[in-house]
């Protein structure tokens, strides 16, 4: 690409930190230590942006699925956070222009004013409760800098539709620190360290953090716990420990069966979709669309009894989301010479593009709760009664699984158990 040649690289990295756990999602500031002046305080929202009633959520779970898809694979244990993800790929969206932003509204769906419309609604809607909690915070930290030329409009509607406090900073080593505190504090400590150092080109960093905090509605007690035999994809058979459990919410269809379990307040949940025997893992996952996600979940049995078992487990996940994203439609987005990202802003050294989109996340399913974060990086360089029916579902071999909100019927994250 022409962008090698340029004397200097233009970096805009962003980062979308989600975290689910079950220790509380503090507000108060007790590891923040940011010096910088948020230059979004005491500024008003325009007129007329308010949330507005979330209506036709199919994008969003055909998102996931092509997502999810395009991530999986048999090396080892998948976990995504759509959520995460679109996040970040919809505040850099209202940087592009052209064909770059046609391609990325494509791969979202749906169009950018209603991605901001969707986020705005979404994260509006997202419930609190005593045993329950949900923290959303976003920020956009750009370099002090006369040579990057940064538009008030982008600005603008990133504070508008996202709640984004914005930081012009000098981008140093005490930026490094006021950037890694800002998450710390917003992850009830949960996250620290993100950001190992700040490349001397780097001149923007957009950080959105959510955090979860649920308890189950019914935790497991020690004697529901016991030891059994996973069986994993490459064919061991690991001894783990097995939580048991009845519930109410069945989930099926011609190659599916699975549960739902409720955490406290029964606005979050967690689903399972163990696949039939005779359907591998890989051709599940293949099959998934958004349109049998959402059937599955909005579809399912009430008021019957499923006896469980769902073993202990803790896993993470890493991937570079390029090819994944190309293979959906986001390609002028990575090209140093196609890339229209006018509307973020303009470079003396060159033209910007997506340079890489990196996800991690990390899982753990114990007898008391869910603890889950996730992070997405885009950066960017120049260039009681019986009931009547009663079913069975052993999680002991591979099987997708899902932390969902339940008023919206919508993934928060999405993953496989391969292997323990």
């Amino acid at each position: 690409m022409k962008n090698n040649i340029f004397k200097r690289i233009l970096s805009v990295i962003l980062l979308s930190v989600m975290l689910l756990g079950v220790v509380g999602c503090s507000q108060d500031d007790i590891f923040l230590s940011v010096s910088a002046n948020d230059l979004m305080k005491g500024i008003e929202k325009d007129e007329g942006i308010t949330p507005k009633d979330i209506k036709d959520t199919s994008f969003y779970t055909d998102f996931t699925a092509k997502l999810f898809g395009g991530c999986y694979t048999d090396e080892k244990n998948t976990l995504i956070s759509p959520i995460s993800v679109l996040s970040a790929l919809a505040m850099t969206a209202n940087g592009a222009d052209g064909d770059t932003l046609k391609e990325m509204e494509k791969a979202f769906g749906i169009s950018r004013d209603e991605l901001n419309e969707f986020m705005l609604s979404y994260m509006s809607s997202l419930s609190n409760g005593e045993k329950y909690k949900v923290s959303l915070a976003n920020s956009i930290w750009f370099r002090d800098d006369e040579s990057l030329t940064v538009n008030e409009r982008f600005l603008k509607t990133n504070a508008n539709y996202y709640g984004a406090g914005l930081y012009k900073v000098p981008f140093n080593e005490k930026t490094r620190n006021d950037i890694n505190s800002w998450i710390k504090n917003k992850t009830d400590g949960m996250i620290d360290n993100v950001i190992d150092k700040i490349p001397e080109a780097a001149v923007m960093y957009l950080v959105n953090a959510l955090c979860f905090d649920g308890e189950w509605e019914e935790k497991y007690n020690e004697y529901q716990i016991n030891e059994g035999k996973f069986n994993c994809l490459d064919g061991e058979a690991k001894k783990v420990d097995f939580m048991s459990c009845n519930v109410s919410d069945y989930l099926s269809d011609d190659t599916t069966t699975g549960f739902v379990k409720y955490y406290a307040g029964r606005k979050y949940a967690f689903a399972a979709l163990l696949p039939n025997e005779d359907v591998s893992i890989s051709d599940y996952v293949s099959s998934l669309t958004g349109e049998k996600i959402s059937t599955l979940l909005t579809e399912r049995k009430k008021g019957v009894e499923v006896i469980t078992k769902t073993p202990k487990f803790e896993t993470e996940y890493s991937s570079l989301l390029n090819g994944t994203l190309a293979d959906m439609g986001i390609k002028k987005a990575f090209d140093g010479d196609l890339a229209d990202f006018s509307k973020l802003g303009r470079s003396e050294n060159g033209n910007i593009c997506i340079n890489r989109v990196i996800h991690k996340t990390y899982i753990s399913v114990n007898e008391s709760g869910t603890r889950a974060g996730a992070a997405t990086v885009v950066e960017m360089n120049e260039g009681a009664i019986m009931p009547a029916d009663m079913y069975f579902v052993t999680l002991d071999r591979p099987f997708v699984y899902m932390l969902i909100d339940c008023e919206n019927d919508l993934p928060l994250f999405i993953g496989t158990l391969t292997n323990i």
